[in-house]
């Protein structure tokens, strides 16, 4: 550690003697002086020393580029909600039922029609003339009862969703049921009656499958 110089006292000159001790005292603080300008000296020697052989320990280095990223482990995938997916169909199931009366529920007519009530003739007119395009289908030919039932509750549920206006389900003519009766065309106009989403259906024209197949027209989606 250096040593600060101690400050010299002021010191009266009254003879021969007080003169030598005045030269006494000054060589005494150049002395004390010089020391300390050496011991600084030694200090920075030896740091220049340490840091020469940590730079000769450690060898030449070369600074990483600065890329701003961090490697982090990927996140894990979302788990799947298996339970609410059976809720979800359960509740479709209980939802749709196979034992509605269409005649009783909503107005039909004798051409495999439907309109909710309050909606205009002309909406079926349209759908029948091919007035609204086709977005999308969904052919549920060759389903068992459930299979179909969910399938067409999460087809219209989903088109929905996304905006779609008009889609096309095809049942299918019942050729190959037993007695050649459209078992599933018959439950699928249940099934839509019952869909809130649904605004009305019609047969659908030769060219998009006739008696086989249904025009079906949901509703808006509702902004939120």
């Amino acid at each position: 550690m250096s040593t600060a110089p101690n400050k010299a006292k002021p010191f009266k000159v009254g003879s021969l003697a007080d003169l030598k001790q005045v030269k006494k005292e000054i060589a005494a603080q150049a002395e004390r002086e010089a020391q300390a300008v050496a011991q600084r000296a030694l200090e920075a020697r030896r740091a220049r020393e340490h840091r020469s052989l940590f730079q000769a320990a450690v060898g030449k280095v070369q600074r990483l580029p600065a890329h701003g990223t961090v490697s982090l482990k990927p996140a894990p995938p979302a788990p799947t909600p298996k339970q609410h997916l059976l809720d979800e169909a359960a509740a479709l199931r209980e939802a749709i039922s196979d034992e509605v009366d269409v005649t009783t529920l909503l107005d039909t007519d004798e051409r495999l029609s439907f309109r909710r009530p309050g909606v205009g003739p002309d909406v079926a007119q349209k759908l029948r003339q091919g007035k609204w395009a086709i977005q999308r289908q969904i052919d549920l030919h060759g389903l068992r009862t459930d299979e179909a039932r969910e399938t067409l509750g999460a087809f219209i549920r989903e088109a929905h969703r996304q905006g779609i206006r008009c889609v096309r389900v095809v049942t299918g003519k019942g050729l190959g049921s037993p007695g050649k009766a459209p078992v599933l065309k018959d439950k699928v106009h249940r099934w839509l009656v019952q869909r809130s989403e649904v605004v009305a259906f019609v047969q659908a024209q030769p060219a998009q499958g006739g008696a086989g197949a249904l025009v079906v027209l949901l509703q808006p989606l509702r902004p939120m």
